[in-house]
């Protein structure tokens, strides 16, 4: 009798048939949201936003990672989903394109790792412990610091460009066209690239690599300089 009086009394309440606190899930929740919002906070904040500069994929990639790794926990709640879930969020956010405007290739990349790194933790099973789940993070983490730190050493942009002086494209005139350009953007250019040429408007349209002399001089590769 007494059992039953305190299994009553400690039982959680409901709230349309719907329990209003589970202490150990929410607990749960707390944690990992924490773990998972540190994470990505680190590889935002001290390897992508030193390089890039860019507050407005910093704020981006933040929101992205917290509605991604809610919307997954909330999700794995449902029974004989969870596999399926994780393919399908993974899959659906991995192509996300936003359709104002395109990403640029590492923008995108880091995007993919965000929500990679926000599914992970939001959809690992009580099979994975919390030394397992720390080394993937770490993995993550280690790996985009190697590649910021060490492959990306040599920055180099590149900026596609609208050029008019048609006659200058010319192969015997390659000097002078790098020269000219050189004059008009103030970069130092050390490769070119020459692709669609419209002789009706006497335009051509004209990549330039160079490496910039400080952040200021970040330019992306989608954006163009009609000359």
């Amino acid at each position: 009798m007494i059992t039953e009086i305190l299994a009553q009394v400690t039982e959680p309440a409901h709230f349309f048939g719907i329990k209003l606190m589970n202490t150990s899930d929410f607990l749960e929740l707390m944690a990992r949201f924490i773990f998972n919002t540190l994470v990505v906070f680190a590889l935002v904040r001290y390897l992508y936003y030193p390089v890039a500069k860019r507050k407005e994929y910093f704020f981006t990639y933040m929101l992205v990672s917290t509605i991604v790794f809610l919307i997954s926990f909330s999700l794995i709640k449902v029974d004989k989903l969870t596999v399926g879930i994780a393919l399908g969020l993974f899959a659906l956010f991995g192509i996300l394109r936003f359709r104002t405007r395109q990403i640029p290739i590492k923008e995108m990349t880091y995007l993919f790792l965000v929500i990679g790194i926000s599914v992970i933790n939001a959809l690992v099973t009580k099979n994975t412990s919390y030394v397992e789940l720390l080394f993937i993070n770490t993995m993550v983490l280690l790996v985009a610091w190697i590649g910021e730190k060490y492959l990306m050493q040599s920055k180099e942009n590149s900026k596609t460009i609208v050029y008019e002086k048609i006659e200058l494209v010319k192969p015997e005139n390659r000097d002078k066209l790098i020269e000219d350009l050189e004059n008009r953007t103030g970069l130092k250019i050390y490769r070119i690239e020459i692709g669609r040429i419209n002789f009706l408007r006497d335009t051509a349209r004209i990549r330039i690599f160079y490496t910039p002399k400080s952040d200021k001089d970040h330019l992306e590769d989608e954006d163009k300089i009609a000359f």
